[in-house]
C-alpha cells in the first residue's frame, strides 16, 4: 500500500476510535452537522431536543441556563452577607486568628494594618424566607422567595484572570473548554438556526478601569471549535460579517458555501480531521444566522410593559438590561446557554461611589429576567445564576473613613444566587464567620457550583469527560465536587 495512504487511514482510525472512546463522539459529531449526510450519523441516539440519549445521566430539571457574571467580584458583605457586628469593629485590626496567615494580593500585602471596614449600607429581611439583602439591591430583595442564596462559595484563585478562568473553565491555566462549550458539546442545540452558546458583554457605569475579558473565557479549548461561544455585538452587525457584502445575494452565498462544503468534505475524506466537519457546520450555522439573528435582536415586537419591567436601559443595546431581555428571547428560542458579562465590580477604593452604580445597572434587570421567565412558564426549566469570581475583604484597602473605603480580593468566601431549573426558592445555604472572612458552614467550592449546574441539566459531572493528552479531562477536575443538594427542590 502507498505509505501516505496507509498513514492517512491510520490517522483516520485513530481519530475515529479516539472519538468513540469518549462516549459522546458520534452524538457530538451529529449535533455538529445538524443536517445533511453526516447529520444522519447517530440519528437514533439523539433525542427530540438534540440531547444525546446515552448522555442523559440524570433526569434534567433544566433545558437551558443563563449565567449573569459580575466580573470583578462583588463585595459580599455589602450585598448579601449581612454582618451587623462589624459596626463595633470599625477601624480595628482584623485579628490574626481570623486571617490565619492567608496569602494576600500585592495590593495589600505591604499594608501595616488591616482595618475593618463595616458596610455602610442598611440590610433588611425579605420574603417568607427572611433573607437579608442590602438596600443596594431593592429588586433582588423582592424575589428572595424565588432564589437560593449561597453565602459559602470559595476558590483558590486570588487574582482576577486566573479566578475568572478557573470558574469558567475549571482550571486557572488558560486553554480548557468553558462551561458553555461543555454544555454545547454534551447537550447539543435545541435550535439549529442559533448557536447553542451565546455570550453578551454589557456596558457598565461603575469603575471604568475594569479587568479585560478574553475570548478564551467562552472558548472551546480542546473540544471542537463549533462549541465555542458566539459573542453578539451591540453595534453594527450582531455578529461580524453576518451581512453579505455588496453585490452578493443569498443565492450567490448559498452557491459559494455549497462549493466550499464539497472542498471541505474532500479534505475530510483525505485526512479524517473532525475539525473539518466543525468548519462545515460553522459555515452552515453562519448562513442560517443571517436570518435568525436579525429576528432575535429585533425588539419591535416587545410591548411597552416588557421594557417597563426591565427598566429604561433595556432599550439601549449593550446595556445589562438590554442583554437580559435578549437572554429571555434566546431562552424562548432554545439557546442552550447564555452568558452575560458585566464588568466593573473591582472596588479597591471608592466603593461607596462605584458599587451603587453597578447595582443599579443589574438589580432591576436581574429581577425582571427571573419574573419574565416565570410569567412565561420558562423559569421551571431555565437555570439562572448570578455571581462573580471571588469575594472581597472585610478590611479596607487604602484609607478608611466612616463614608469611604475599598476592599481587596478575597477567595475564601463569597456569595451568589441561583433561581429556576429545579432550584428551591427562599433558601440561604452556608454561613461565614462574623467577619465574612472564612466559611464556617457548608462550604461550596466553585467546582461544586459547576457540578450543580451540570446536574440540573441532566449531566453527571463525574461521567462527563473527554480524552485529552492521555487523560479523561473534566470541567470539574479530579477532586470531589459534590452537588449543592441543600438548594435543590
Amino acid at each position: 500500500m502507498d505509505p501516505i495512504k496507509e498513514y492517512i487511514q491510520q490517522e483516520t482510525r485513530r481519530q475515529f476510535f479516539g472519538k468513540s472512546a469518549v462516549g459522546l463522539g458520534s452524538a457530538a459529531l451529529a449535533s455538529l452537522m445538524g443536517r445533511g449526510s453526516l447529520g444522519a450519523v447517530g440519528q437514533s441516539s439523539i433525542s427530540s431536543g438534540g440531547v444525546p440519549q446515552q448522555f442523559r445521566h440524570i433526569a434534567p430539571k433544566a433545558k437551558r441556563a443563563i449565567y449573569l457574571f459580575m466580573a470583578g467580584a462583588p463585595a459580599q458583605q455589602d450585598l448579601l452577607d449581612y454582618k451587623p457586628e462589624m459596626k463595633k469593629w470599625f477601624d480595628k485590626d482584623l485579628p490574626e486568628t481570623i486571617r490565619n496567615g492567608q496569602r494576600l494580593t500585592t495590593m495589600t500585602s505591604k499594608q501595616k494594618r488591616f482595618p475593618i471596614a463595616p458596610s455602610i449600607y442598611d440590610f433588611k429581611q425579605h420574603g417568607q424566607s427572611g433573607t437579608w439583602v442590602s438596600e443596594l439591591l431593592p429588586y433582588t430583595a423582592r424575589m428572595t422567595d424565588d432564589i437560593a442564596v449561597v453565602k459559602s462559595m470559595w476558590t483558590e484563585a486570588i487574582n482576577h484572570d486566573p479566578a475568572i478562568t478557573y470558574i469558567q473553565t475549571g482550571n486557572q491555566i488558560p486553554g480548557r473548554p468553558s462551561l458553555g462549550a461543555w454544555l454545547s458539546y454534551g447537550l447539543g442545540s435545541e435550535n439549529e438556526d442559533l448557536p447553542a452558546f451565546v455570550v453578551l458583554n454589557s456596558s457598565w457605569t461603575g469603575r471604568k478601569e475594569a479587568q479585560a475579558l478574553y475570548e478564551r473565557l467562552w472558548g472551546s479549548g480542546f473540544l471542537p471549535s463549533k462549541h465555542q461561544g458566539v459573542a453578539l455585538r451591540s453595534q453594527g452587525d450582531p455578529v461580524l460579517y453576518l451581512s453579505n457584502p455588496k453585490g452578493v445575494d443569498a443565492n450567490r452565498r448559498r452557491m459559494m458555501l455549497d462549493g466550499l462544503r464539497k472542498m471541505n468534505e474532500n479534505q475530510y475524506a483525505r485526512g479524517g480531521d473532525p475539525e473539518t466537519q466543525a468548519r462545515i457546520a460553522q459555515y452552515e450555522m453562519a448562513f442560517r444566522m443571517q436570518t435568525s439573528v436579525p429576528e432575535l435582536t429585533d425588539m419591535k415586537s416587545e410591548p411597552k410593559s416588557t421594557f417597563d419591567l426591565y427598566g429604561p436601559d433595556s432599550k439601549k443595546p449593550g446595556t445589562f438590561a438590554y442583554n437580559c431581555l435578549l437572554a429571555r428571547r434566546m431562552a424562548e428560542r432554545g439557546v442552550r446557554f447564555t452568558q452575560i458579562f458585566h464588568r466593573g465590580w473591582d472596588q479597591h477604593g471608592g466603593l461607596p461611589k462605584d458599587l451603587p452604580n453597578q447595582c443599579m445597572d443589574v438589580d432591576q434587570a436581574s429581577w425582571a429576567l427571573v419574573q419574565d421567565l416565570k410569567q412565561r412558564g420558562l423559569l421551571d426549566d431555565t437555570l439562572v445564576i448570578w455571581g462573580g469570581e471571588f469575594g472581597r475583604t472585610i478590611y479596607c484597602q487604602g484609607g478608611l473613613t466612616k463614608k469611604n473605603y475599598g476592599r481587596d480580593h478575597h477567595p475564601r468566601c463569597f456569595s451568589i444566587w441561583m433561581a429556576g431549573g429545579g432550584v428551591k426558592g427562599g433558601v440561604v445555604h452556608g454561613e461565614t464567620d462574623e467577619f465574612s472572612y472564612n466559611v464556617v458552614k457548608d462550604p461550596v467550592h466553585i467546582n461544586s457550583l459547576n457540578s450543580t449546574i451540570l446536574n440540573q441539566l441532566g449531566i453527571d459531572h463525574e461521567r462527563f469527560s473527554v480524552k485529552h493528552q492521555g487523560l479523561d479531562a473534566r470541567l470539574t477536575g479530579v477532586e470531589e465536587a459534590p452537588i449543592i443538594e441543600g438548594i435543590l427542590a
